[in-house]
C-alpha cells in the first residue's frame, strides 16, 4: 500500500487530469471539491443517465437513514465506513455521535484528496472516537488490522459499504471481501450496502452505456450488478425489512423520491 503520509506518496496517486469517482460524486451532490475534468465527465454521464444526480442524493440520504436506524433502534455504537468519499454534511460520525456521543467511527478510503479532507473535517465528539485509514477495499486484512486500533471487534460493528463494491469488478473477489470482513465482526453486527444495478425494473437499463463511457474516461472502473448478484453479498446474514430495494425507498417516507437504479439494504449477522 502506498504511504499517503509522504509527499511522494500523495503526488504519485493524485492525478487531477483524469476524472475520479470521489470528486465526480461530490460534483453530482452539489459539492465544491472537484476539478474541471470531473465536472466535464460528470455532465457527460448525466446526459447519458439523467437520474445520476438522483442516485447520488438517494445514496447519501440512505446513509443518513441507515445510521440513524442503527444508532437509535439497534444501539450500534461502532461504524466501519469503507469507501468514505469526500466529506459533506451529515457524515456517518456526525449522525451517530449526535445520537450517541460515545460512538466510534473509522473511515476507510485510498484517495489522497479524500484523506486530506478527512483529516481536516472528520473530527468526532470528545466522548467517542473518529479515525481514518488509508487502505483499499481489496485489502480487507489491512482495513481490519488498522481499524482495531479504534474499534472493539468483540462488540457489534456496522460495516458500511456504500457504492464501493461496484469498483471491484470480479464477482467472486467482491463476495470474498464481504465474507472476510463480516467474518471478523461478532454476532449482532450489521452490513449496510448500496450498489448500482442494471435491473430494468428500477430503471437500470441506462447504466451500462454510461458505465462504459466512465470506464473509458475516468477512474476507477465500475460495474453494475443484478439484484440477484447484489443479494449474494448478504449470504449468511439476515436482511432487515424492507429487504433489498431501491435505496431511495429503504425505510423512506411514503412521498420518497423517484426509484433509482441503486439497491440498498441492511442485514444483521446472526
Amino acid at each position: 500500500m502506498t504511504d499517503s503520509h509522504t509527499p511522494s506518496g500523495r503526488s504519485a496517486r493524485l492525478n487531477t487530469g483524469v476524472a475520479h469517482n470521489a470528486r465526480v460524486w461530490n460534483y453530482w451532490i452539489g459539492g465544491k471539491d472537484n476539478y474541471e475534468v470531473d465536472r466535464q465527465v460528470g455532465e457527460q454521464v448525466a446526459g447519458m443517465i439523467p437520474v445520476i444526480r438522483d442516485i447520488a442524493r438517494a445514496d447519501r440520504w440512505f446513509l443518513g437513514r441507515a445510521v440513524r436506524f442503527l444508532a437509535e433502534e439497534r444501539g450500534v455504537r461502532q461504524f466501519l465506513d469503507i469507501g468514505t468519499g469526500l466529506p459533506t454534511a451529515d457524515n456517518t460520525h456526525e449522525i451517530a455521535q449526535r445520537i450517541a456521543p460515545e460512538s466510534r467511527i473509522v473511515y476507510v478510503d485510498n484517495d489522497p484528496i479524500v484523506l486530506a479532507h478527512a483529516r481536516t473535517l472528520l473530527t468526532g465528539s470528545r466522548e467517542g472516537g473518529t479515525d481514518y485509514i488509508d487502505a483499499d477495499v481489496r485489502d480487507p486484512d489491512a482495513i481490519l488490522e488498522h481499524a482495531a486500533a479504534t474499534l472493539d471487534f468483540t462488540r457489534p460493528v456496522a460495516v458500511m459499504m456504500l457504492g464501493i463494491l461496484n469498483f471491484v469488478l470480479d464477482d467472486g473477489a467482491a463476495r470474498d471481501i464481504v465474507r472476510r470482513i463480516m467474518a471478523a465482526v461478532p454476532s449482532g453486527s450489521f452490513l449496510v450496502l448500496t450498489h448500482p444495478t442494471s435491473d430494468p425494473e428500477v430503471g437500470g437499463e441506462g447504466q451500462v452505456a454510461a458505465m462504459n463511457f466512465w470506464n473509458e474516461n475516468a477512474t476507477p472502473p465500475i460495474t453494475a450488478r443484478s439484484g440477484a448478484d447484489i443479494a449474494a453479498f448478504f449470504e449468511g446474514l439476515r436482511l432487515l425489512d424492507p429487504g433489498l430495494v431501491s435505496c431511495s425507498r429503504w425505510r423512506a417516507e411514503p412521498d420518497s423520491p423517484v426509484v433509482v437504479p441503486q439497491y440498498g439494504a441492511v442485514a444483521v449477522k446472526p
